[in-house]
Parts: C-alpha cells; structure tokens; sequence
C-alpha cells in the first residue's frame, strides 16, 4: 500500500471507532437494546457489555 492509502485507511477506522463508541453511550443512555447478529440470528444485547 502507498502512504497516502494507509493514511486514508486510518482515518477510516478512526471514525469507524468514533461511530462504535457514540453508538454504544447513546444505547445506554436511552437504555436501548443493542440489536446485533450471531451466528445469523438476531440478538438483541446489553451494551454495557461492549463498553470500552
């Protein structure tokens, strides 16, 4: 990879990140479930428990 692809690369995980940790305050703030797929099947989950 170029320099310039990794730097994109990072600054695309960085708000992937970002997006992930509001997701997870703004579920526990609204006490909401988090919906998630395992296994192919729908679950729906504390999100204390992906809390950094």
């Amino acid at each position: 990879m170029t320099t310039n692809s990794v730097k994109i690369r990072e600054k695309i995980i960085q708000g992937l990140e970002l997006s992930y940790t509001r997701l997870i305050k703004h579920k526990i703030e609204r006490n909401q479930n988090l919906v998630i797929s395992k296994n192919g099947k729908v679950v729906h989950v504390d999100p204390r428990k992906y809390q950094k």
